[in-house]
């Protein structure tokens, strides 16, 4: 079954970047599972030379040692790599003539991130892969125009628990596979702290809103008000029409 669905993907991909007429792509690595593995099935369906990888870290935020696996992996995949801290271009916004609030401050790392990537796609002919899963597309838990802009999403129509089942079936690192979830737009921050309860009652829940199930207790109220609340994400923006 596993099998199955990266031989879909796999030949997703592939047709997708014929149609469109370009070969090469570009993914940001952070050394988390759902980019590693993004970037494990682009190799795959593209081919080690046209896979580019952007690694991206916040220094003083991003723990060194993920920025180590992400190097690590794009050896491993044998794919070519850079390494570049975002912190000038978020210091910048520190000169604007207003603060940040602590909000701004961590969704600008998202978007100076997905800037990067689409200067490094626009200046290379190359599509641009997001890493977004579909627990976190469901949820809306992703910065918009951040991490939420990109071309096309290998993995968004994975769960996360589905992501680490495929990333230990495909022998993605176990450093990487057992990882613990984390955005990290702030110092030792979880995702499952954040969101209040682990992925796998997170999956098993959404699954259930997917059939048409409504909320039975409180949890499963509070994540639905979230994909309520995150809606705009997944929508383009609201057009006001002529008279």
């Amino acid at each position: 079954m596993i099998q199955e669905k990266i031989d879909y993907i796999i030949v997703q991909l592939s047709d997708y970047f014929k149609k469109v007429g370009i070969s090469k792509a570009a993914v940001g690595l952070s050394g988390g599972v759902d980019s590693a593995l993004t970037a494990k099935l682009g190799v795959m369906a593209l081919g080690k030379e046209n896979v580019t990888a952007l690694i991206l870290p916040n220094d003083g935020v991003n723990k060194p040692q993920n920025v180590q696996d992400a190097i690590d992996w794009a050896k491993e995949l044998g794919i070519e790599s850079h390494v570049i801290s975002i912190n000038p271009f978020i210091d910048a916004y520190e000169e604007l003539p207003w603060k940040s609030s602590s909000l701004a401050k961590m969704n600008i790392q998202a978007r100076v991130r997905m800037t990067l990537l689409y200067h490094y796609a626009n200046t290379h002919n190359a599509i641009v892969l997001g890493t977004g899963n579909k627990t976190e597309l469901m949820l809306g838990y992703f910065t918009k125009h951040g991490d939420g802009a990109t071309d096309i999403l290998p993995i968004g129509d994975l769960y996360k628990t589905s992501v680490w089942e495929m990333s230990e079936f495909l022998g993605l690192p176990e450093v990487i596979v057992h990882k613990t979830a984390s955005a990290e737009l702030m110092r030792d921050q979880s995702d499952e702290e954040e969101i209040g309860m682990e992925y796998a009652r997170i999956d098993e829940i959404l699954q259930r809103f997917e059939k048409g199930e409504q909320p039975a207790n409180d949890d499963e109220q509070k994540l639905y008000d979230r994909i309520k609340a995150n809606e705009h994400k997944n929508e383009g923006p609201p057009i006001i029409s002529d008279l």
